[in-house]
């Protein structure tokens, strides 16, 4: 049983942005006004996995940002769960950073065999049916959610066959996200721009 929403406007907020682009930041922040919109809980779900040093220096970073008050889930693969979880608790926002590494862990999740899946369409197509779950269960949600992602199609076409099929993937996504988001911004030089507001509109319709 979800919470009950109370009467605000809730949001669905997706923000992205190339590799230290300051989306991140954005978000945080952004979180942090909407949590003062309630007195309850902002929930960080963190969907990185811990291999390196540098990855550990880079969460630590991120952590020391973050208001020590802030409650850290981490969750590589099952957001689904967290999200269903959190409906049935008395939080106000949930940041989740961020959605690629989420689907790069999908993506390299090996089958039940010990085999690897990821050349197979069918696979990504279920990591996709994921995301649109996702997106369903939070603009149910009775909280804010605040979504960060990266754009990664920019660059060259990537060399080797893992880096085109993640590529198109987090493409896809990351659509499927913005269309169902209420903001959607894309960070650059850590200045946020609002895409909803800039964007081209088809008869009178927003996209």
């Amino acid at each position: 049983m979800m919470v009950e929403a109370e009467s605000y406007e809730k949001k669905l907020i997706l923000a992205t942005g190339g590799a230290r682009s300051g989306k991140s930041r954005f978000a945080e922040q952004y979180a942090g006004e909407l949590g003062l919109t309630r007195k309850q809980e902002v929930v960080y779900v963190a969907t990185s996995q811990l291999y390196d040093d540098e990855m550990k220096r880079r969460a630590a970073l991120h952590r020391d940002r973050r208001p020590a008050e802030w409650r850290t889930v981490e969750e590589p693969y099952e957001l689904e769960s967290v999200i269903r979880r959190l409906s049935e608790e008395p939080v106000s926002v949930v940041l989740i950073d961020c959605i690629t590494l989420w689907i790069s862990n999908l993506l390299l999740q090996p089958d039940e065999e010990g085999q690897e899946r990821w050349m197979r369409p069918e696979h990504s197509e279920a990591i996709l049916g994921r995301t649109r779950e996702l997106a369903r269960l939070l603009k149910r949600a009775p909280f804010h959610a605040v979504l960060v992602t990266n754009e990664v199609g920019d660059s060259l076409v990537p060399e080797y066959p893992l880096g085109r099929v993640y590529r198109d993937l987090a493409g896809q996504v990351n659509q499927a996200l913005a269309e169902q988001a209420d903001e959607v911004f894309l960070v650059v030089c850590g200045i946020p721009l609002n895409l909803r507001e800039a964007a081209w509109r088809f008869g009178g319709k927003g996209q």
